[in-house]
């Protein structure tokens, strides 16, 4: 994740996870958007207790999905703030000390990995996967830039609008924009 909102998913255990957390990128909502911004852990023992307002759209959606709890934990190392590491689970319960402490330390090592992996590739190293998220965000704001122009709007709005068609077809944010990008979809004034 950047400052910006950018975001891609570095890693997934299973699909379930991967499509949650597109859904929070689709969504532009969720436990890792607050954990990025808070800087801190966002711990969520039972999706079923929030409150709808926190979450609107994320929280059903997650909740049909069979996820119960969410547990985001922000990837940082003092100013640095890189993403988040998100743990599901299908059932509703809090961490105890050890799964936290574990957690915690799965957040540190992932945030060391993806130091040494950028300083890998400023300093002559290939860096294949930070690449690929490079890819990735040009893509992205390639197509943004396309659905602003086709839609006469602002780059934010254009993000919203494609988001909007994403979650409405149930589709990847990132095939979207690939779809965008490779002109087999267009936005329209008038069906936006």
């Amino acid at each position: 994740m950047t400052e910006n909102g950018t975001r891609g998913v570095y890693a997934a255990s299973d699909p379930l996870t991967e499509r949650m957390e597109e859904l929070q990128f689709v969504l532009g909502e969720g436990p890792c958007w607050d954990a990025f911004a808070l800087r801190r852990p966002v711990l969520v023992p039972d999706l079923g207790s929030e409150s709808p307002g926190r979450w609107p759209m994320y929280l059903p959606t997650a909740w049909d999905g069979g996820i119960r709890a969410v547990f985001s934990f922000p990837l940082q190392m003092g100013a640095v703030r890189l993403g988040v590491l998100d743990v599901f689970r299908k059932r509703p319960g809090s961490l105890i000390s050890a799964e936290l402490g574990t957690a915690l330390a799965f957040a540190e090592v992932t945030t060391t990995a993806l130091l040494d992996q950028h300083e890998d590739a400023t300093t002559g190293g290939f860096g294949d996967v930070l690449a690929d998220a490079g890819d990735y965000r040009a893509q992205m704001f390639q197509a943004q830039g396309m659905v602003m122009v086709q839609l006469g709007v602002s780059l934010g709005e254009a993000m919203v609008q494609m988001r909007a068609y994403a979650f409405a077809h149930g589709r990847r944010l990132e095939e979207v924009a690939h779809d965008v990008v490779a002109r087999r979809l267009q936005f329209d004034r008038d069906s936006s």
